[in-house]
């Protein structure tokens, strides 16, 4: 991984003035190729993360309609937590 990003810092520096048509053809079929790996990628992703949320939403709903409560004590307790981080470090940011 860090071949490909040194070697990407590399091309912002390539003078693509100083290329011939052929050269520029390749660079920017290169390109295109790794865009499309990219978007591919990503749509992958986000098919996951969709699926993920769909399954999170349907267990909420079978626990709401057992009875259950879809908030844990767990949840509460981490909230609180995180909500207890963010007053300290306003105060903290208050006296700096």
């Amino acid at each position: 991984m860090e071949e490909l990003d040194s070697e990407r810092a590399h091309d912002i520096f390539i003078d693509y003035s100083q290329k011939n048509d052929q050269e520029l053809k390749e660079i920017l079929n290169a390109l295109l190729k790794e865009e499309r790996e990219i978007s591919k990628r990503r749509r992958l992703l986000h098919g996951k993360i969709d699926l993920l949320r769909a399954e999170l939403v349907k267990r909420k709903r079978e626990r709401l309609q057992t009875g259950e409560s879809i908030i844990s004590d767990a949840d509460i307790e981490r909230l609180s937590s995180i909500l207890v981080g963010m007053v300290e470090e306003k105060s903290q940011d208050k006296e700096g």
